[in-house]
């Protein structure tokens, strides 16, 4: 049984202050065996709220009482969260939770996560981040099928398929409801009597398994998470990533790894190391912020200029802004300041306003940019909106010169996997060539790092088209998962 006090009814910002970059996809956790689960969760997910601002849900389990407890509501995690009397009825030592951004599904109370269902064998709690490619297929066949869905997000396919499926435990259920599924998805999912993690085959989005030490004496605490930060917070050790395609089963019996899909060949998300998870964490092995470094290492290699400064667009343009400075010689500098402070704002969103957002933002630091020939280093172009303010007001400031050095490859294609994208044809770099663009956002000169140089960033060669490491669609075109629905809609090869 799920019991859950009145839900949170704040709203997200309607204002848009950064359309310039892809926006970030959703944050899971989940904790087995803590006294304190919830506000352990809460921890782990201000740490991941970077992957999601929209809205954040918790569900518990307590065993003394078998029952289930939940909270969910629109906004950042420290407002929907905020009330002790909120806190004091998430009971229970096990606990999953959810940060969102909605990539599938309106901004509504009841597309907030975790998802919880009630079935013959229990209650069950699901929270996912990516996306199902055959999510409105799946749909529509069970609709037809009598299924009755609450919400309009794709995450909820997977509670339908587990309850339509025929097997008896929960763990068969889960995968037999994973073979039908197409898509990018890490998963975790609360049972009565387990906590589960689980990575699509080709492991696109992350997921981290770590441990916090006894509090009894006997059994850790085991916790999963989108980013090994979401560990570091609650002070929890890392163990390892959670493989492509493995299923991680949490229970009274301790922890066991279940392999349904047979082999698989890994493509992650390659955004994720230039823009998406946060720089201290460690994903798949390497340091997000050393790579980020690296790449703009490798952007002053291909593209150097002369200036006097090398300046990030704040806060994600740092880590490659000063891997360029190191590899150029040319002084880094804060020439921009960002006002993290912004917050949710409820001013009408007129054209005007929406023009003075990106000052909202971010600031000039006039006296290191007046007189000066700068470059501009940021992690991504995706309409150039946002890019031209800022070239825009870095000249007013007094730039001589302003070139502009992007630390990730063109971004032509929309990404289907999770990360909200505009459609192909509002993509700035899908309808103009390098000069066009240039011209657009108003730069003396621009580059954007080339595949092979994102590729030894993270210490290959180059990108081997037969043998890719990444899924870098966004910016090839090469989907490694089938785009069923679109395809079906719009025909292959559209994307």
């Amino acid at each position: 049984m799920l019991a859950h006090p009145t839900p949170s009814a704040s709203l997200p910002d309607p204002l848009t202050l950064d359309d310039d970059h892809p926006h970030e996809e959703c944050a899971v956790f989940g904790i087995w065996n803590a006294k304190d689960a919830a506000p352990l969760t809460t921890l782990g997910l201000h740490a991941l709220q970077h992957r999601g601002q929209e809205a954040a849900g918790i569900v518990c389990f307590d065993p003394q009482e078998r029952r289930f407890h939940s909270h969910r509501g629109l906004g950042l995690v420290s407002d929907v969260f905020a009330d002790s009397r909120v806190m004091a009825t998430l009971k229970g030592t096990r606990a999953i939770g959810h940060n969102r951004y909605a990539t599938t599904g309106a901004t509504l109370l009841r597309n907030v996560q975790p998802l919880f269902a009630e079935f013959a064998f229990g209650g069950l709690a699901v929270a996912h981040n990516g996306n199902l490619t055959n999510a409105d297929t799946l749909r529509s066949e069970l609709i037809r099928r009598g299924c009755l869905f609450q919400s309009t997000t794709d995450s909820e396919v997977f509670i339908h398929l587990i309850a339509i499926s025929l097997y008896a435990t929960v763990e068969d259920r889960l995968i037999d409801a994973l073979k039908r599924v197409t898509g990018a998805y890490s998963l975790v999912v609360l049972s009565e009597d387990a906590l589960i993690g689980v990575r699509d085959p080709m492991g696109v989005r992350p997921l981290v398994l770590g441990k916090l030490p006894s509090e009894d004496g006997k059994e850790p605490s085991w916790v999963l998470a989108s980013e090994t930060c979401g560990l570091d917070i609650i002070g929890a050790e890392f163990v390892r990533d959670v493989e492509p395609g493995e299923l991680v089963v949490i229970d009274e019996n301790g922890i066991r790894s279940l392999r349904p899909f047979g082999d698989t060949h890994p493509r992650f998300c390659v955004f994720e190391y230039i823009y998406f998870a946060r720089p201290d964490s460690v994903l798949e092995g390497l340091p997000v912020y050393e790579v980020r470094k690296q790449i703009g290492h490798e952007l002053a290699r291909e593209s150097h200029v002369e200036a006097d400064v090398v300046v990030p667009v704040p806060d994600s343009g740092v880590p490659s802004a000063i891997g360029y400075a190191e590899a150029s010689g040319i002084p880094f500098e804060l020439g921009i300041i960002r006002n993290h402070y912004v917050g949710r704002t409820f001013i009408e969103p007129t054209d005007q306003i929406r023009h003075l957002g990106v000052k909202m933002k971010h600031s000039p630091n006039r006296p290191i940019l007046s007189g000066k020939r700068v470059i501009l280093v940021d992690d991504s172009i995706v309409r150039g909106t946002t890019s031209r303010k800022i070239v825009d007001m870095v000249r007013a400031a007094g730039a001589t010169e302003v070139h502009m050095r992007i630390s990730s490859p063109p971004t032509r294609h929309s990404c289907f996997y999770g990360i909200d994208t505009p459609e192909r044809s509002k993509l700035l770099a899908a309808q103009n060539d390098l000069k066009a663009m240039a011209e657009l956002i108003g730069v003396d000169s621009l580059a954007f790092i080339s595949l092979d140089g994102l590729y030894r960033a993270m210490g290959y060669k180059d990108r081997q088209a037969s043998d890719a490491r990444y899924c870098d669609a966004c910016f090839t075109g090469d989907y490694p998962i089938p785009l069923i629905d679109h395809d079906a809609e719009f025909g292959p090869g559209t994307a």
